[in-house]
């Protein structure tokens, strides 16, 4: 049987239209009977309707322009599940008009309709059609309950994100809220639209008794030391602990109180969240024209939603795949329309000199951020042609066009796996960085600039989507080796300080973002399981509920990343979370040779020329091979030091 909740949205409105139609006779009939009495020996089964009293044709005429009233006052629009007192306003707004028609006939039409009968029409009609919504909205509502479907949830924080929260889930038929439960202890105990609050020691035991199978955190704010505690907690019990979006999401529009998501292992990381208001990023972009290549990726998609803050005066959106290119236009196209910048689309491959010199000319470009690369290590690791043609030649395509039309500022995106390779994606990278810093020294105008940071939480690539999937999946969630680290950081962290970093270039420049620590695989592994209410199975606890599977290294794959290799070159800029170093050792001559054979050996397809020329040109250079082995212990590094 469908829910009354799932029909159409138009079958609603039209019964809602019908009821209060099929009210309006009704209100009037009673209107007369509570003016003049219930009987009349002349009426039908003795008793009186309006028909004893006016002509056919008057009533008819009350009753028609009342079910006009009714239609063009939209009160059939009014969502059940959205019945709140603006709701009864409305209805109210509309029975006082009714009043208005009924006493309007009785002067115009000279009826004998008695003056207190229009009053009373238009009161019995809001008395009846406001009954009547509130009967279907508990019967809905008793419905909803009784459903088999429905997860009952406790509230965590009874404030105004969780009464917002738990009023949006009222008639949601996947969870049902219960209960509160609030760390104020002057809440504890009251009844919060329609929820009782209770202290948040109790939660424990409602999980044990199966009374809840679920908490939401409704305090966005909430300490990440205070969700932790309460993920272990819950967990232990089966019980998962899912979080809202900030106010930030809800208020932008990127997102509703509805998108409940588990708690997001970068939640967890052991540090803060970058400070992302910087003013200074602004005041560089401000009314240029900024091209972004990539745009479709993860980063670059990213690259242009904040620049939107930066107020451009132009976005070039350059991408070689159509289907993302046409996603992130449309996309950009409504978050910029109000903000008067213009949303240019160029698809194209940065490997196409002819498309990339035509974007600049045409488009007028004064800046470019270089996020168009290959970024999958074990697949650029068997297609070692394609990834130096794409991260090699292609970069050296787009910074010679850059230097050329003297633009003002050029960044390129790296990675941490620049700094001794050994894997040919990462090897690829540090060309590139080589080839950017060598135009640096031929070009009088253009300002180029390195940005090299580690893995984004979920970017395309990242682990943190594939962990999702195999638990969802009822795993096993695989990780290579339980000594594994990595650096992590968010995308639009990551984002917003590449352009901050583009902003403080000054020329020849190698940009390092502050990671924090690194944090172990099998470590973020365990807590994104425990996330999602379940238990790790292992030795100690075989009844667990997913699995942990050590799979080996992959081909190029090491077990530590750094950022930099000497690290006493590193200077302050003027935020915290970025470092300069400057781009030392570049010779002319070396990278014109190294140049010439990348060329020659992706015009052959020679991918044992790559591989030597990376051996020879790229500093710290490991080849782990297609089949590595682990690699003895290596010290982990730590997290840069101002």
């Amino acid at each position: 049987m469908l829910n009354p909740i799932e029909y159409p949205r138009h079958i609603k409105k039209a019964g809602f239209l019908l009821l209060d139609w099929l009210l309006l006779p009704i209100c009037l009939t009673l209107a007369f009977s509570l003016r003049l009495g219930f009987t009349d020996p002349g009426g039908p089964f003795g008793l009186r309707t309006p028909l004893n009293t006016q002509e056919p044709m008057e009533a008819a005429a009350i009753l028609a322009a009342s079910a006009c009233a009714v239609y063009f006052a939209r009160v059939y629009r009014i969502r059940l599940h959205s019945f709140d007192l603006d709701s009864i306003a409305r209805l109210a707004s509309t029975s006082a008009i009714l009043i208005a028609i009924a006493s309007a006939s009785s002067f115009f039409l000279e009826t004998p309709f008695p003056r207190t009968s229009a009053v009373y029409f238009g009161l019995l009609f809001f008395a009846f059609s406001t009954g009547s919504r509130v009967a279907l909205l508990a019967c809905v509502n008793l419905f909803r309950i009784s459903s088999a479907r429905t997860t009952p949830v406790a509230i965590y924080g009874a404030g105004l994100a969780g009464i917002q929260l738990a009023s949006s889930l009222k008639f949601s038929l996947e969870v049902r809220p219960v209960l509160f439960v609030d760390d104020n202890p002057a809440l504890q105990g009251l009844i919060v639209s329609g929820l009782r609050v209770y202290a948040p020691s109790k939660l424990e035991d409602f999980a044990e008794r199966g009374k809840i199978k679920e908490v939401l955190i409704g305090i966005p704010t909430l300490s990440r030391a205070k969700r932790k505690a309460l993920v272990e907690r819950m967990g232990a019990r089966g019980c998962a602990v899912k979080v809202i979006p900030s106010y930030v999401d809800l208020i932008s529009g990127r997102a509703t109180v509805n998108d409940l998501r588990p708690v997001a292992p970068d939640q967890l990381l052991a540090r803060e969240k970058v400070d992302l208001d910087v003013p200074e990023t602004a005041k560089v972009y401000a009314g240029r024209n900024v091209m972004v290549t990539g745009a479709g990726g993860s980063i670059g998609s990213e690259l242009c939603r904040q620049l939107m803050d930066c107020k451009p005066q132009k976005i070039v959106l350059f991408e070689r795949s159509e289907f993302v290119l046409y996603t992130i236009e449309k996309e950009l196209k409504v978050l910029l329309g109000s903000f008067g910048i213009e949303v240019v689309a160029k698809l194209g491959s940065v490997i196409d000199e002819s498309a990339v010199k035509d974007a600049i000319e045409s488009e007028k470009i004064e800046i470019i951020l270089h996020a168009a690369a290959y970024k999958h290590v074990p697949l650029i690791e068997a297609n070692e042609v394609e990834g130096a043609r794409n991260n090699v030649i292609g970069t050296r395509i787009l910074a010679q066009a850059a230097a050329s039309a003297q633009i003002e500022r050029f960044i390129l995106i790296s990675t941490d796996k620049a700094v001794r390779p050994t894997n040919i994606m990462g090897a690829t990278k540090r060309l590139a960085e080589m080839v950017v810093a060598d135009i640096q020294l031929r070009s009088k105008y253009t300002r180029f600039s390195i940005v090299r940071f580690g893995n984004v939480l979920g970017s395309s690539g990242s682990v943190v989507p594939l962990f999702q999937a195999q638990i969802s999946a009822g795993g096993p969630v695989t990780v290579t080796h339980p000594d594994v680290t990595r650096y992590f950081m968010t995308i639009p962290e990551a984002a917003r300080l590449v352009l901050l970093a583009g902003a403080y270039s000054e020329g020849n420049d190698l940009f390092l973002l502050d990671m924090g620590e690194p944090v172990k695989i099998i470590d973020l592994a365990h807590r994104m399981i425990e996330l999602s209410g379940k238990s790790v199975q292992s030795e100690d606890n075989p009844d667990g509920d997913i699995a942990i599977e050590i799979t080996g290294l992959r081909p190029g794959e090491k077990l530590y990343e750094e950022l930099l290799i000497d690290h006493e070159s590193l200077t302050d800029t003027p935020h915290e979370k970025i470092m300069r170093a400057c781009i030392k050792g570049i010779v002319e001559e070396e990278v014109a040779a190294m140049l010439a054979a990348i060329t020659t050996a992706v015009t052959t397809r020679d991918p044992e020329m790559i591989r030597a020329t990376i051996k020879r040109h790229v500093e710290g250079y490991r080849d782990l091979g297609q089949h590595p082995a682990p690699p003895a212990p290596e010290p982990a590094p730590q997290g840069l030091s101002h």
